[in-house]
């Protein structure tokens, strides 16, 4: 279960409080304080067979004897009591339990196996055991032991300690910050930080999410709820743990996913400032706005620190500025003048706004006898409507709590020094850069590599069958010889020769045919099976200079080209060689693994040379198949081809690399056409949305296209079907298009019979769809594909719904 009932816990109608108590220094005391301090206002039912009022609400003795099924209990008695009240609870359809106390020993372990199986038939959803709390601010709902009452926010909270979450609310309330959601995970025995990022992610309430954990419970679904988390929005992470061995792992789990790594625990409160109360950065550069040539120069050292990039000043402003502010000296940082006034802040705003390319604009000031802080703060408010890409201030020394919180109503986050600043902006640059490092589009992949996977895969089996755990020597050559990688034979002197190339290439030596024909680096590459990740490449490359640390970098498979191509420019070596060759081999490399699943294991040496790239010395450890990736690569047993009307069409999964044949197959459909796809009318569609509707995350979603081969041997899609599951994969949505020209030829039917086939084999329960009641030709399919028509809200629209499985 993934998102299955977490409602419960983030928009509760009623709690109840099992073990509440008035008893000084109880768990039950404490939880029961301080749900009634956050004002909960739904009904709340204290159980407790010792009392018979508390807070002057009445005591139920026992929760079976509770007079509604209370949407969220939380529990707060020993362990031995877990499974009978889960029971209870069950039974009276309670959606989910927040269980307090901690497991300390055997026996406790035990009883906590039996809640979970209590809760299981009823699909009642368990936070902990050990558990914080959940808290939901605009409800007041505070289910749990926080430290304090918590203030809505646009932020949300996901932790895995207890400790860490008091730490973060306390600091968040002194400074009048607060939060849409704050989860502590506690020992995650049934929700853990996957469901919570699943159900984060659509909640229109949580504009970022910060997440603090040290370990992923289940890879692939933590890697598909982050994915689409990061997709909508910025999403944060801290780890502990730096000399721990898999760190690096996490740090390429985080990036694979979206999400930007924070470093320490200053750096994600700075974001609670930044996102919690400004807008997201809109670009990637800045302008700084100060009155002192100091402050100028520390906040220009600030942010070349942090990797930030300043705005070019446009020269037609410096008139501008000559006319505003006679002493004020143009150019990035813009400098004020040590006479400036408040007034003179707010007019650098307005000048700002009239020149594009200025990026987000950054104040950074020192309260002076002329302009004092709270002044300033002021000119800012007044001003802010002109800062069109954003504003952040930092103010030396900082304000008083009533100024603070009156640019906190303007969304205007307020750092104390330039470094915060600077490094919450370049965090949010990072992220956007991400997110579109992973919506950029790949190259198509070769015609022929069908027939190499084939040819691959029963190599490995035939392998398998003899009794073979490894390939080498030859074996290994020719299974990566089919996906076009080049085997180059050992030799001795390699070591030696390499090393040689290195201190060339570091000294810059002139490109000769003798100088091609050495390698630049050679970089091991290794394949291990990671308990949680699956299947994790590990490349190691010599440093630069030949004396520090090799360099390590990690990478989850599935690599696309782009994937690949972040991979090669984080190497010291990337400016030295052409990239092509190298992301090439990666990305077959890749391939290979994610194709044949036999392949358990790998260790060979990628030689990179000037303008190509080879294998050496390739081994590959085989096992059989068994589905093991944290992301899920494309899925070849859906592709099928057939005569269709005359033509030969290929049904398959959309791919990253189908954006441009997406982008003619949309502008081939009519305006009208359009409309009732869409329920209502559309523009042009550009790069970002035909890249999210072309790189789909396979674990959680489908989209089918019908293509063809012109004459001119290019792919043209000429319709496709989708179906996005919910996480916990109980109902599929689908929706289906075909070109305008192709209607009225049974192409829709013949994509929802393979959408209906695709949904039957996921184990979907329910497949669901809707069309505007005007558009008849939907709806007949609907029917004739053997869906029954359901009302919807909307007067205008018809929902059709189908049972996929006959247990239901």
């Amino acid at each position: 279960m993934t998102v299955r009932n977490l409602d419960a816990l983030f928009r509760p109608k009623s709690v109840a409080v099992i073990g509440a108590s008035e008893r000084p220094g109880s768990t039950g005391a404490m939880v029961w304080a301080r749900v009634l301090e956050g004002g909960f206002d739904g009904p709340l039912w204290p159980v407790n067979p010792k009392y018979d009022t508390l807070g002057g609400h009445a005591v139920i003795h026992d929760a079976g004897d509770l007079p509604q099924a209370p949407t969220v209990a939380l529990i707060c008695t020993p362990p031995a009591s877990w499974p009978s009240i889960i029971r209870k609870l069950g039974g009276l359809g309670t959606r989910a339990a927040i269980i307090v106390g901690e497991v300390r020993s055997d026996d406790d372990r035990l009883a906590l196996r039996h809640a979970l199986s209590a809760a299981r038939p009823n699909l009642l959803r368990i936070v902990g055991p050990g558990s914080l709390g959940v808290v939901s601010p605009t409800l007041r709902a505070h289910l749990g032991a926080p430290s304090c009452t918590v203030k809505a926010g646009g932020v949300a909270w996901v932790s895995q300690s207890n400790a860490l979450t008091n730490a973060v609310l306390g600091w968040a309330h002194a400074r009048g910050l607060g939060f849409s959601h704050a989860v502590a995970l506690g020992d995650e025995a049934d929700v853990d930080a996957g469901d919570v990022l699943d159900y984060l992610a659509s909640d229109p309430g949580t504009r970022a999410i910060l997440l603090e954990l040290d370990s992923v419970r289940a890879a692939r679904k933590f890697m598909s709820a982050a994915r689409a988390a990061a997709r909508n929005k910025p999403v944060l992470a801290l780890r502990s743990g730096r000399a721990d061995p898999a760190d690096a792992l996490y740090t390429a789990a985080f990036r694979r996913a979206g999400m930007v790594r924070v470093d320490a625990l200053d750096d994600l409160l700075d974001e609670i400032e930044t996102l919690g109360v400004g807008r997201v950065a809109a670009g990637a550069t800045a302008t700084l706005i100060t009155s002192d040539r100091g402050l100028a120069t520390l906040a220009c050292d600030a942010f070349a620190a942090a990797g930030g990039t300043l705005a070019p000043w446009p020269d037609e402003a410096s008139e501008a500025l000559r006319q505003a502010l006679p002493h004020a000296v143009g150019g990035n940082p813009l400098r004020l003048g040590d006479d400036a006034r408040p007034e003179h802040f707010g007019t650098a705003l307005k000048l700002l706004a009239e020149h594009r390319g200025t990026g987000t604009a950054f104040v950074v000031h020192a309260s002076t006898h002329g302009a004092p802080v709270g002044e300033v703060a002021q000119a800012l408010i007044e001003n802010q409507r002109f800062a069109y890409r954003g504003l952040l201030a930092c103010f030396f020394g900082g304000v008083d709590a009533a100024t603070r919180d009156a640019l906190h109503a303007q969304g205007i986050p307020v750092h104390t020094t330039p470094q915060r600043l600077a490094r919450a902006f370049a965090r949010l640059v990072d992220y956007r850069m991400g997110r579109e490092l992973l919506m950029q589009t790949p190259e198509g992949l070769p015609a022929d590599v069908p027939d190499a996977i084939d040819a691959a895969q029963a190599q490995a089996r035939a392998a398998l069958a003899a009794g073979e755990r490894q390939l080498t020597g030859e074996a290994a050559a020719r299974l990566l010889e089919r996906f076009g990688l080049e085997i180059e034979a050992a030799r001795a002197d390699t070591d030696s020769e390499a090393k040689e190339s290195q201190r060339e290439a570091s000294d810059c030596a002139d490109s000769n045919a003798e100088s091609l024909r050495k390698p630049v680096v050679d970089i091991a590459v290794e394949l291990h099976d990671d308990d949680n990740f699956g299947p994790v490449f590990r490349f190691t490359a010599p440093s630069a200079d030949g004396v520090s640390e090799p360099l390590r970098i990690y990478g989850l498979p599935p690599l696309n080209p782009t994937l690949a191509r972040d991979i090669v420019t984080r190497s010291p070596y990337a400016r030295l060689v052409a990239p092509e060759p190298a992301l090439a081999a990666l990305t077959a490399l890749s391939q290979a693994v994610c194709d044949v699943g036999e392949i358990v294991g790998l260790l060979l040496t990628l030689r990179v040379y000037r303008d190509h790239v080879t294998i050496v010395d390739p081994t590959l450890a085989i096992a059989p198949t068994r589905s093991r990736l944290a992301i899920v690569p494309y899925p070849r047993c859906f592709e099928e081809t057939l005569d269709w009307q005359g033509l030969r069409v290929t049904v398959r999964p959309i791919r990253p690399e189908d954006e441009a044949a997406h982008h003619d197959f949309v502008e081939a459909m009519t305006p009208e056409d359009l409309r009732l796809r869409f329920f209502g009318a559309v523009g042009t569609f550009d790069h970002s949305q035909l890249a999210r509707m072309t790189q789909i995350d396979y674990d959680r979603e489908m989209a089918l296209i019908a293509t063809v081969q012109t004459d001119e041997g290019v792919s043209r899609t000429l319709g496709v079907v989708r179906a996005v599951a919910d996480p916990d994969n109980e109902t599929a949505e689908f929706a289906v298009a075909v070109r305008s020209d192709q209607k009225g030829r049974r192409l829709g039917r013949l994509l929802t019979d393979r959408i209906i086939r695709y949904a039957r084999a996921r184990g979907t329960h329910w497949l669901v769809g809707e069309a505007l009641r005007e558009n008849t030709a939907m709806i007949a399919l609907a029917r004739a594909s053997g869906f029954t028509m359901t009302p919807t809200e909307d007067p205008g629209v018809v929902g059709f719904r189908m049972a996929l499985d006959e247990g239901v």
